[in-house]
């Protein structure tokens, strides 16, 4: 490899957030290096779902990829709102918004497979599998970049650095600070198969334990988050299929019948974390690296995929001498603020209200849901920023 190749971005990370930033880019002629620590293919195995906002779907019918999913994508056409043990409930209706679709259900390893074969066209772009990143130092002229490629060390200065890999590399930067806010609690995901077909529809059930989503995925199936207090999802992990099974049962009601198989079941902590800010000199941190949120209402993917967009049109939009200047990546923040602040806000704030028993807030929220289904122009401001965010 080049070790004094210069490109005008270098990204660190090729997954889904990254590779949205160089396609983006390389549609304007800028020419990007982008480094996954990763093999090349190591995750289109992945069959973890993400829920795409409409929004993003059209991010990827501009980067021309869109086309390589639509047949692995599973539409959501609706969206069930309901309180355990309250009458009240809500029901968003993609037909009423005027969109074909409130979002997708995609498995992570098909959308990094389609987003890997439309880099492979780029002439501009430069990508590098199995490049680990050691060491990213920041400047008032450029970002140097250290990393590990094919057992040789290699050295690289840009104008803009970007990190897109999750914040592994964050480690002792100057000037990067993030601000964590454990749960204490966990999620499971797995995919179930259920006694009735899911007809499209997505189901947000919050209980006492905390939220519960299934996600439609596939002809049959959904892909189940159900989020508890840590000693409660650790229990939950402990049981065999069939009496997890009767447990999810019990716990989510009878809307799609019996619950008759499950997958592989997955447990991770669920936090709210963020930096601040997200750039150093000639660096912009994105995505999940930049901000993690729960998943309660599917928000942290799509702001993360929004991030990259919104930066490579910054970047198009700039003058190569004033690429990575800090006039330009205050322009970035600005620009991005309100959807972040928003998502954190959002997810924190239906978290804290919803999976709270203070005596008498469960009827409020009944009542509140209830009276959410009467209020067409609330809901029509819902659908928007959950497909679009602050754009919305």
């Amino acid at each position: 490899m080049d070790a004094t190749m210069n490109p005008d971005v270098l990204v660190v990370g090729g997954g889904p957030v990254g590779s949205v930033l160089a396609l983006a880019l390389q549609l304007g002629g800028r020419s990007v290096t982008l480094l996954e620590a990763r093999s090349k293919g190591a995750a289109y195995a992945d069959q973890r779902a993400l829920a795409l906002s409409y929004g993003t779907r059209l991010i990827l019918e501009r980067l021309g990829v869109w086309d390589e999913l639509m047949q692995e994508a599973t539409p959501i056409n609706s969206i069930h709102i309901s309180q355990r043990g309250s009458f009240g409930r809500s029901l968003l209706k993609a037909e009423e918004h005027g969109l074909p679709a409130l979002g997708y259900v995609l498995s992570y390893g098909n959308l990094c497979k389609a987003l890997d074969m439309g880099l492979s066209k780029c002439r501009t772009v430069t990508a590098r599998y199995g490049a680990e990143a050691l060491e990213i130092i920041p400047s008032s002229a450029n970002a140097s970049l250290t990393f590990l490629y094919e057992g040789t060390e290699h050295k690289m200065e840009t104008p803009l650095l970007v990190l897109a890999d999750g914040g592994k590399s964050l480690r002792d930067i100057p000037g990067i600070r993030r601000e964590t806010k454990s749960y204490g609690h966990d999620a499971i995901v797995s995919k179930v198969e259920c006694e009735l077909p899911h007809n499209n529809v997505a189901y947000e059930r919050f209980t006492s334990m905390g939220p519960v989503a299934l996600l439609p995925n596939g002809k049959r199936d959904f892909s189940l988050v159900w989020t508890g207090k840590h000693e409660e999802i650790e229990s939950l992990m402990l049981l065999d299929d069939e009496t997890f099974l009767r447990r999810l049962h019990h716990h989510f009601g009878d809307r799609v019948g019996n619950f008759k198989k499950i997958g592989k079941r997955i447990t991770f902590p669920l936090k709210l974390s963020y930096l601040d800010p997200v750039t150093a000199p000639h660096l912009a941190v994105i995505g999940n690296a930049a901000q993690t949120m729960h998943p309660v209402a599917g928000q942290g993917f799509n702001v993360g995929l929004r991030d990259a967009y919104e930066l490579a049109q910054k970047i198009l939009d700039t003058p190569d001498e004033l690429i990575g200047s800090e006039s330009m990546l205050q322009e970035y923040r600005n620009g991005r603020k309100s959807d972040t602040r928003n998502g954190l806000i959002f997810t924190d704030f239906l978290v804290n209200v919803f999976s709270n028993e203070i005596l008498g807030l469960s009827v409020i929220r009944g009542l509140g849901l209830g009276i959410l289904d009467l209020l067409p122009s609330v809901k029509r401001k819902i659908v928007s920023k959950m497909s679009f965010g602050s754009h919305g």
